[in-house]
């Protein structure tokens, strides 16, 4: 083992002994009664309160700071997908939001959040047993931090896309509503239940369609579930691979799709999945040890994650089956400088650790490793059968629905490492704290709007260069 891997695993120990969420002993009903008592110092009514932190707030500053960890080349790829509409900088702007949610009230309350908890972070994916969830599926900020971080960029999120599709104010406070809504009773519910019920608990498929409320949407469903099932890496592999010298090869798509030409390159590869591979439990170690790489490229993927290095690799089994592994870098939590730093020293650990926390079942292949200048990296399959749900045109109808889906489905994954008494019996039963956090969404969509005129006028100063891409 080399002292890198055994000084990982010295710490991976001490966490567990020393900083961990603190298990509950308390009865249901003094954790609700003290739940309730926290709204003398916090009122439920305090959430719905925006102002800006300071006078002089530079969100693109904010937003240039964010890029330390990305290669240069691709920051303006980042730009050209935040300015493509409000909702796409919000998308982008992770960190401009924590940086103002660090300022909001809070119970001092903390779970393991997702940290980037916007509507597109979830969706369908694969279980191991290859059925078909519907669940969080972006955890590249998540931290043990206050709850109400999350349902906060979660709401703002709905009220923000509600108006780029063009519906009215009311829907759009209404869709940031619903979802807080949903968040409060079904962390109500989780309250009653036991943690194994807890930790089992998911939103399959078979649920998503039963709780369709007539034969249209639940046609919908299943046409999306159906997309879904396709897409796996033996669909994707030919479409970006192709023959070179007798061997298969990904295609170089500059500038969001390429190889690297670095010195050594090839060895930091192997080093990196050599430790990979001790990240992975035994059985999975077995698994990956039956494919080969064959290749390996660095490809953009979505917004708030562009100019991180971000690789595919395309592996292929003796009988040349083909398998696609995602390979993320993992930068320090967006949200470290308000709710202190990871106990990981990887930090591919934290999302991995956040991951498996958060979600009620994981990717087979999830593990972590490390390569050049102390860079972190998660691993998982792309593309089995990961599907979000399309936003864009979406009626009022769809949205409210796909709101109660992603509240309760928040609800469930901070239920598993948080106190979800003591956070039931604060929000109470009555829509209390739903209203203040629609007021609250539609008055930080506001500012979003604001601070996305700021950067189209940084864009068109001079200040920020933005590469658009072709449809």
């Amino acid at each position: 083992m080399s002292s890198t891997t055994k000084k990982s695993a010295k710490h991976s120990t001490k966490q567990a002994e020393s900083e961990r969420f603190e298990p509950v002993f308390y009865s249901r009903e003094e954790r609700i009664s003290k739940g309730e008592r926290l709204r003398e110092t916090v009122p439920r009514s305090s959430h719905a309160i925006w102002k800006l932190p300071r006078k002089h707030r530079d969100p693109v500053a904010v937003l240039e700071e964010s890029n330390r960890y990305r290669l240069a080349e691709l920051v303006p790829v980042r730009y050209g997908r935040m300015l493509q509409s409000p909702f796409t900088f919000l998308r982008g702007s992770a960190g401009l939001m924590a940086y103002d949610l660090a300022t909001t009230p809070n119970t001092g309350i903390k779970v393991q959040v997702c940290g980037d908890c916007h509507l597109l972070n979830f969706g369908l994916f694969a279980t191991p047993e290859r059925n078909l969830i519907f669940d969080i599926n972006d955890f590249d900020e998540t931290l043990p931090a206050p709850w109400e971080w999350d349902v906060k960029r979660l709401a703002v999120s709905f009220a923000v896309a509600a108006l780029d599709n063009q519906l009215s104010d009311k829907v759009a406070r209404a869709a940031a509503t619903e979802c807080v809504r949903a968040y409060r009773e079904r962390l109500r519910e989780c309250s009653k239940l036991s943690p194994l019920e807890v930790w089992y608990d998911r939103l399959d498929a078979e649920t998503i369609l039963d709780m369709a409320p007539n034969a249209k949407i639940r046609r919908s469903r299943e046409q999306l579930m159906a997309k879904a099932r396709q897409r796996v890496g033996d669909y994707l592999y030919p479409t970006i691979s192709g023959e070179v010298g007798g061997r298969r090869r990904l295609i170089d798509q500059p500038p969001v799709f390429f190889h690297l030409a670095e010195k050594g390159y090839d060895q930091t590869v192997h080093e990196a999945l050599d430790a990979y591979r001790l990240s992975l439990p035994d059985e999975r170690r077995n698994l990956i040890d039956r494919y080969r790489l064959e290749d390996i490229a660095v490809k953009a993927v979505g917004i708030g994650s562009v100019g991180t290095r971000c690789f595919v690799g395309l592996f292929f089994s003796a009988e040349n089956h083909p398998l696609l592994l995602q390979i993320k870098e993992a930068c320090p939590s967006v949200l470290e400088p308000y709710a202190g730093k990871s106990i990981y020293e990887n930090h591919g650990q934290r999302v991995v650790t956040g991951q498996r926390l958060m979600q009620s079942s994981s990717d087979i292949f999830l593990g972590w490793t490390h390569g050049r200048e102390g860079r972190c990296f998660f691993v998982r399959q792309l593309r089995d059968m990961k599907m979000s749900v399309p936003v864009e045109g979406a009626s009022a109808e769809q949205t409210m629905l796909y709101a109660e889906l992603c509240g309760r489905t928040l609800a469930r994954a901070h239920a598993k490492s948080g106190d979800s008494a003591l956070i039931s019996g604060y929000l109470g039963k009555s829509d209390a704290f739903d209203k203040a956090l629609g007021e609250f969404a539609m008055a930080y969509a506001d500012q979003n709007a604001k601070d996305y005129a700021a950067l189209v006028a940084a864009e068109k100063s001079g200040r920020i260069k933005a590469l658009f891409e072709e449809e």
